[in-house]
């Protein structure tokens, strides 16, 4: 990493500041070179803020007027000398000054090559560097707060100290390959979690075959059913974690004029679906994200769904039906105000196995819908009466839409939680490391193989934090980062 990088890190268009960030050896450099202090010289201490000019090297025109900060390594983001320049925000600006900058000497940052550095000069882990992104493209406060606690380490935290407790039962399955059958091998200390009992205080390991033998061999399986237990606990979490990081799709699906967009318009707060009393208006879909309680929640209005007059109808009824097979929840709205009709059953028939809330709509109206022919088609599922067009029966709806969205409408969340399908699964492969190495511990297997075992499980977990991470992991990570960041 000789080289050095440079890159806008703020977003196209206009705006009051436009940042751009310098990373590497030449960073120092280029503020000497490009930045004509207001007053007078500086010494560029690190990470102070100086005012003045940045100016071309070949004219000595002034491009812009800025502030800039030179942060000294290793107490940057990256790890190494970083500059960052405050320009004005306009595009041609920001332009002006970067090419500068590639003139005297850098070259443009790749997707996410800051964090990567950051990452390789282990100023964030690899959960760390993901949560960095989680952080910028969340939708909602729980998500907010999932990624910031991802990001100050709080599950780094949890992962390291499994980890090391994989460790130490690895290095006595070893020692118990280095020394010979007719010899005891000292016991190391376990760490915080490890068995107690006779193994805690003791110095050699007892004869095999012994009583104490068959002891320490269980003592050793149920630490590794612990660590496999407590990762799995871990594993739970995802669903959960899942839908705080990347929300909820719902599709609101139900026949012509039954109130979908009115519903639509309701939850959001404002006026998004055109809504008028001639069914069919909505032929394209709608997509609006709302934050309940903490969810991000994509709602999604479609056409009306019933045997299509013409061929621009058919195709609005054929994204609807793309839309809910795609759906996590499907809210099937029907008309109270009349009876249930066959275009209803259908509809009904359709999303039978699916993740569905039934909503009777205008319930500002007299009744006709026969709420027991609905309970029959669905039986088991919650019916809820609402009037779209004023709002009553809505706050249910939306506490519905959490608890189906997170199966349960408890709202305490555990310490740590995984929210990356990638944490998922290297930890599944981590628990079927270790119930494998726990089983060839009770059946006397030859220890060599369980220590493969508990190899390939600490290779599997540290992928989580990057201990282990291949260089293909690292570039779809980091792939996925904005430039500048």
């Amino acid at each position: 990493m000789e080289d050095t990088i440079a890159a806008i890190a703020t977003p196209p268009g206009s705006g009051g500041i436009g940042v751009i960030r310098v990373s590497g050896a030449k960073a120092a450099h280029i503020a000497r070179l490009l930045f004509k202090p207001s007053k007078r010289s500086v010494d560029f201490s690190s990470h102070h803020l100086y005012y003045g000019d940045i100016i071309a090297p070949e004219t000595g025109k002034a491009l812009d007027e800025v502030l800039i900060s030179l942060m000294k390594k290793p107490h940057s983001y990256t790890g190494e000398d970083t500059l960052e320049i405050y320009c004005h925000g306009g595009y041609l600006i920001l332009q002006a000054v970067l090419g500068e900058i590639i003139k005297a000497g850098c070259h443009l940052a790749l997707p996410g090559e800051f964090t990567r550095r950051a990452f390789l000069n282990n100023r964030l882990d690899l959960s760390q560097a993901e949560a960095v992104l989680d952080m910028i493209m969340t939708k909602t406060e729980r998500g907010r707060e999932l990624a910031l606690s991802h990001l100050k380490g709080n599950l780094s935290e949890k992962i390291e100290t499994l980890r090391r407790r994989i460790m130490d039962v690895l290095a006595l399955i070893e020692m118990s390959i280095d020394f010979p059958e007719d010899e005891n091998p000292p016991i190391p200390p376990f760490s915080k979690g490890g068995p107690r009992g006779d193994l805690e205080g003791s110095k050699r390991a007892p004869s095999p075959g012994s009583k104490e033998s068959s002891k320490y061999e269980k003592d050793i399986a149920s630490q590794l059913a612990g660590i496999a237990q407590e990762l799995h606990d871990l594993l739970m979490t995802y669903q959960q974690g899942k839908i705080f990081r990347n929300g909820v799709s719902v599709v609101i699906a139900g026949k012509p004029n039954v109130g979908k967009s009115s519903l639509l318009n309701a939850l959001l707060g404002e006026k998004r679906a055109i809504v008028t009393p001639i069914a069919g208006t909505t032929r394209d879909f709608i997509e609006e994200f709302i934050d309940i309680e903490g969810i991000a929640v994509k709602l999604t209005d479609t056409a009306g769904i019933r045997e299509p007059e013409n061929i621009i109808e058919q195709e609005g009824i054929a994204l609807s039906r793309d839309r809910l097979s795609s759906a996590d929840l499907a809210i099937i709205l029907l008309d109270g105000s009349e009876e249930l009709s066959d275009d209803d059953r259908r509809i009904i028939a359709y999303n039978i196995n699916r993740n569905t809330l039934v909503a009777v709509n205008k319930a500002d109206l007299p009744s006709r819908l026969g709420l027991s022919d609905v309970e029959s088609l669905l039986p088991g599922r919650d019916i809820f009466r609402i009037s779209a067009k004023y709002g009553d029966g809505l706050p249910a709806i939306k506490k519905a839409i959490r608890k189906a969205a997170l199966g349960t409408d408890v709202h305490h969340q555990p310490d740590a939680i995984i929210a990356n399908i990638r944490h998922k699964m290297a930890l599944e492969k981590t628990v079927s490391f270790l119930l494998q190495a726990k089983e060839g511990v009770l059946k006397n297997v030859l220890p060599e193989l369980i220590a493969i075992d508990l190899s390939d499980a600490l290779a599997t977990i540290g992928e989580i934090t990057g201990k282990t991470a291949s260089e293909d992991i690292l570039t779809r990570i980091f792939s996925q980062f904005c430039i500048g960041k």
